[in-house]
């Protein structure tokens, strides 16, 4: 249960606010009543949630680079946070294949940086860092992965999400091990989830955003991997995880400072021609698809989370199914079609999930 007062005036710092989660976390946490204050690039994309839900007057927001260890030193300093939450990244799969040193730079280094600038900062008692599903090792299993399975991965976004999840032990034990809570007081954990969407996401080569361009252009959605299975969740899901382990890190850090799964049960892990025909069918007559064959850089056929440690140890569940979260996407983008304020849409969105 997300704890309203325990989140007022909590100072929140975040990295990668300008991107799609960060943007859906700092619009919740400003609706708790935290102090927030982000550090990123400029929005990647155009249109973006950040600038069309104006973010930058909701928080104190820093632009500049994961990679420029000494901005975001001083960047922590100055915020002087309670909670730290790191989810700056290079996030798309495919475009790590034509920027692989970019990807190992910010996904790895930016981790480095990061939790040096923790160090730095005397007042953070809870620390997450958000990596992805795809840290593992994928073996193309029927069931999910646990949090204690080899970490590893085919394509260098993958692979530097592993090296993000190593960086993260290194420094727990090294600098903030549990078993010295009571001298360094600092709980640091790791969240995986899995293909998150929802509503105000623009990446290219991504599934949804693929079929929200497509429809707003009148063209037909083009799929490449249709068998595909992924832990598909709204991203609401995954960012009431954060929350709430952020507020178990803050008040017990000794006993949640680990890495944890937040995905999807069993029944939403579908493949990615069931998602198009949901979203096609929810759209309406105007929405139409299409299977393009031909040779793709190599995606992982199969993934699947196992959630048991967050559902027994946090009290963590999925709150809706993935037909709602589709439908939620429609709503958002159906909005932004009719020009309203997206904002709203947001909040209500929140408010229906959580209350």
């Amino acid at each position: 249960m997300i704890d309203r007062k325990f989140w007022q005036n909590k100072r929140v710092f975040i990295t990668g606010h300008t991107g799609f989660k960060g943007s859906w976390l700092c619009l919740w946490m400003h609706s708790l009543g935290a102090r927030v204050t982000g550090y990123a690039l400029k929005p990647p994309t155009g249109p973006s949630l950040f600038d069309l839900c104006k973010i930058d007057r909701l928080v104190h927001s820093t632009i500049a680079d994961v990679r420029d260890g000494e901005s975001l030193i001083e960047a922590m300093r100055t915020a002087n946070p309670d909670i730290a939450i790191h989810m700056a990244a290079q996030p798309l799969v495919r475009d790590s294949y034509k920027i692989p040193v970019e990807t190992y730079a910010v996904n790895v280094m930016g981790t480095v940086n990061f939790f040096e600038a923790v160090r730095n900062c005397e007042r953070v008692k809870a620390v997450i860092n958000v990596t992805t599903d795809k840290c593992y090792e994928n073996k193309e299993w029927l069931w999910g992965y646990r949090e204690n399975e080899p970490l590893g991965g085919y394509d260098p976004y993958s692979s530097s999400k592993a090296c993000s999840e190593l960086v993260t032990s290194a420094y727990r034990s090294s600098y903030f091990n549990p078993t010295e809570y009571s001298r360094h007081g600092i709980g640091v954990a790791s969240a995986r989830a899995g293909n998150v969407i929802g509503g105000g996401d623009w990446a290219t080569d991504r599934l949804i955003p693929d079929c929200v361009r497509a429809v707003l252009k009148g063209e037909k959605i083009v799929i490449r991997n249709p068998q595909a299975v992924r832990p598909w969740q709204h991203v609401l899901e995954p960012l009431s995880g954060y929350l709430l382990l952020a507020q178990k890190l803050y008040e017990d850090g000794a006993h949640f400072s680990e890495a944890w799964n937040f995905g999807p049960d069993d029944a939403d892990a579908k493949p990615v021609e069931w998602l198009v025909d949901a979203f096609c069918k929810k759209w309406g007559k105007d929405a139409v698809y299409e299977i393009v064959k031909g040779e793709h850089p190599h995606e992982a056929n199969y993934l699947k989370l196992d959630c048991s440690k967050a559902k027994t140890k946090l009290g963590w569940r999925p709150r809706s199914d993935l037909e709602k979260a589709v439908e939620s996407i429609i709503e958002w983008t159906k909005a932004y079609k009719d020009g309203k304020k997206t904002s709203e849409i947001v909040f209500q969105q929140i408010k229906e999930f959580y209350g």
